[in-house]
C-alpha cells in the first residue's frame, strides 16, 4: 500500500470516526430533549393531579357543611314542632276558656237562673267538642256496645237480664281516641248473665 493509499484510508477513517461521534452527540442531545419533554410533561400531569384534587377537597368541604347545616336546620325544625306543636291547638282552647269565664261570671249575678247557666255551658261544650272533632279527638261512649277491651276498661261486671252478657250497661268515664290511637279507654260496668235458678 502506498503513503498516499495509506493517507486516504486514514483520512477516510477519521472522517468516519468524526460522522459517529456527531451522530451519538446527536443521539445525546435528542435524549436531554426527550428527558426534558418527559419532565415537563410529568410536571404537567402532576399540577392538572394537584388541582384535581383541590377541586375535590373543596367540593368534599362544601358538601360537608351543607349537610351539617341541613342537620341542624332539621334538628331546630324538629324542636320547634316539639315546642310550638300544640299551638294551632290551644288556640283553638282559648274561646273555650273566655266561654266558661263568661259563664262563671253570669253565674254569679243576682238574676242568674239555672237554665242561663246551662245555657251558657251547653255552647261552651259544643265548641270544645267541635275543637276536638277539628284536632282528630274521637269520643268514646258505649253504652250498649259490646264490650271491647282494646278501648274499653271494665270497672265492673254486673249481672242484668235486662241487656246482653258482655254488654256496657253503664259508662263511668267516656274514653278518647286521637287519629284512631287510643288516648284513654272508657270506664265502664259490663253486663253478665244471672246464673241460672236451680
Amino acid at each position: 500500500m502506498t503513503a498516499a493509499q495509506e493517507e486516504h484510508g486514514s483520512a477516510a477513517e477519521n472522517e468516519h470516526e468524526e460522522s459517529v461521534d456527531g451522530v451519538e452527540e446527536d443521539a445525546v442531545d435528542q435524549d436531554e430533549v426527550d428527558t426534558d419533554d418527559d419532565l415537563a410533561s410529568e410536571g404537567d400531569v402532576f399540577n392538572a393531579a394537584e388541582q384535581r384534587i383541590n377541586e375535590l377537597t373543596d367540593s368534599l368541604l362544601r358538601a360537608r357543611a351543607e349537610t351539617e347545616n341541613m342537620r341542624r336546620r332539621a334538628e331546630r325544625d324538629v324542636a320547634n314542632a316539639h315546642k310550638y306543636g300544640l299551638e294551632r291547638f290551644a288556640n283553638q282552647l282559648l274561646p273555650v276558656r273566655d266561654s266558661l269565664e263568661l259563664g262563671l261570671g253570669a253565674a254569679e249575678q243576682e238574676n242568674a237562673t239555672i237554665e242561663t247557666v246551662r245555657e251558657g255551658v251547653d255552647i261552651t261544650l259544643k265548641m270544645l267538642a267541635d275543637i276536638m272533632e277539628k284536632a282528630s279527638i274521637v269520643e268514646l261512649n258505649p253504652l250498649g256496645e259490646k264490650f271491647d277491651p282494646e278501648l274499653h276498661q271494665a270497672m265492673q261486671m254486673q249481672e242484668t237480664d235486662e241487656a246482653e252478657p258482655n254488654t256496657v250497661i253503664v259508662v263511668h268515664q267516656k274514653g278518647y281516641t286521637l287519629n284512631d290511637r287510643l288516648m284513654r279507654p272508657a270506664m265502664v260496668v259490663v253486663a253478665k248473665a244471672k246464673p241460672a235458678a236451680e
